[in-house]
């Protein structure tokens, strides 16, 4: 059986950063619920071309100790071809995607507990 992947757009309706993460927040922990893998996180990549403040704070939160208990792993599509390989070890439904993700900057593909 596949594992299931979702997609969330974290920056429909052009929120703000707080918005943004609350969406992800509640999306993470809904899915993971649901007994979903894997999630992609659509946060663009900001209109300032040096990165958003969507993404910034979406990097910096997966990584925040109160996640641990959510989130197993995650990687932002411009790092994807260097760690493919260990994501598609734990979620290998994520190769339906590996065309959108690999060398976008505006995704991170977050790997479930």
């Amino acid at each position: 059986m596949r594992k299931k992947v979702a997609e969330v757009n974290l920056e429909s309706g052009m929120p703000t950063v707080d918005v943004a993460l609350q969406r992800m927040k509640n999306s993470l922990t809904s899915y993971k619920r649901q007994g979903y893998k894997a999630i992609i996180l659509i946060h663009g990549y900001g209109s300032s071309g040096v990165g958003g403040g969507i993404k910034a704070a979406v990097t910096k939160t997966l990584g925040e100790s109160s996640m641990r208990g959510i989130v197993r792993a995650y990687v932002g599509g411009d790092h994807w071809s260097a760690r493919k390989k260990e994501m598609l070890s734990i979620c290998k439904s994520l190769e339906d995607y590996d065309r959108r993700v690999a060398n976008n900057e505006g995704v991170t593909v977050v790997i479930l507990r």
